[in-house]
């Protein structure tokens, strides 16, 4: 089943060789079939706007930081105040990067395989004695929602709304659970980077990346975008909350272009330090038929806006009303 759209067709006014047009239409956002948060599946309507034909690179990072002198969040070090409770000795410049255990443990523990790794950043992603030498065309990671924002600013684009991602993702699918059909791999075909084996431990790397892959390096999707699932999670500008909005199902108004709630509705109640959380889509090559089943266009996940992780990038947006892009 194809989307309900309008012109213009994709490839159409691309505003340039790395975007992509993508024709606004009305699909069904979601699931309710998956996880509780995809819930529940209800129709929206986005307008035409350009998406990156891939995420952002290293190499494209690295020209914005040339320009800029950004510094990332995980290259400065955390202050006290921004949060309680935390031991004197963390508070120290670094990101989360993943360290995969022996053998079986519980899935329960995210961090019995993650770790806040000091001197872990975009440069390096593995920690400080790593670099991105030979990843230059692989997605930038290590990067908080403000350093993704501060890229799209920089580049005159923006971030993606979860609804035009998840528009985008499906490539003219609707209804489907994987962009490109029900299939996860159609004739035994690995159609994104995920993992294959037992997660966390055993990564068999069928499809031939136990990490991040070169953007572009699996089949596109019916719009022409590559990694839109798998490799790295990607943000987006919609604050999380743990299912959509109610009135987003009433059958008597579609939703144009919605933003998502309010930023206080996004904080955990249980996080002492009450950070929001940003709405995360695509899955990552950590996404396992054991674990985290979000290899797919409705799946969304939470994550603090100051947090940056070894799987987590982000690709731009521009809309066809912004004219002074």
């Amino acid at each position: 089943m194809r989307h309900d759209m309008t012109t213009p067709a994709p490839g159409e006014d691309s505003g340039g060789p790395d975007m992509v047009m993508i024709p606004g239409g009305t699909f069904m956002m979601g699931s309710d079939h998956h996880y509780a948060e995809e819930a529940p599946a209800h129709r929206v309507t986005v307008d035409p706007f350009r998406i990156d034909v891939t995420p952002v690179t290293n190499r494209q990072f690295a020209a914005f930081v040339a320009a800029t002198g950004h510094r990332t969040t995980a290259e400065i070090a955390p202050r006290a105040e921004d949060y309680p409770g935390a031991l004197p000795h963390m508070l120290r410049a670094g990101s989360l990067t993943f360290r995969p255990p022996a053998g079986p443990v519980p899935l329960g523990n995210a961090y019995v395989w993650w770790a806040f790794t000091f001197g872990a950043s975009w440069r390096h992603p593995e920690g400080p004695e790593s670099t991105i030498e030979g990843l230059d065309d692989h997605p930038v990671v290590h990067v908080s929602f403000d350093d993704a924002m501060a890229y799209a600013r920089w580049a005159g684009k923006d971030l993606p709304t979860e609804a035009e991602w998840e528009f985008a993702a499906r490539g003219g699918l609707d209804g489907k659970d994987y962009a490109w059909g029900d299939d996860l791999t159609p004739g035994g075909v690995h159609m994104a980077n995920t993992w294959q084996g037992r997660f966390p431990f055993e990564n068999l790397t069928e499809d031939g990346y136990a990490r991040t892959s070169p953007v572009g390096s699996y089949q596109p999707n019916g719009y022409g975008l590559y990694d839109m699932i798998g490799n790295t999670w990607e943000w987006t500008q919609d604050w999380f909350v743990a299912r959509h909005q109610a009135e987003a199902g009433k059958a008597c108004c579609i939703p144009r272009n919605p933003r998502g709630p309010a930023m206080g509705e996004s904080i955990d109640p249980n996080d002492p330090a009450r950070i929001p959380r940003k709405v995360l889509k695509g899955g990552s090559h950590l996404c396992a038929p054991n674990y985290c089943r979000r290899y797919r266009p409705a799946a969304r996940h939470p994550e603090p806006v100051d947090t940056s992780t070894g799987h987590v990038g982000f690709r731009c947006v521009r809309r066809v009303t912004e004219r002074n892009g």
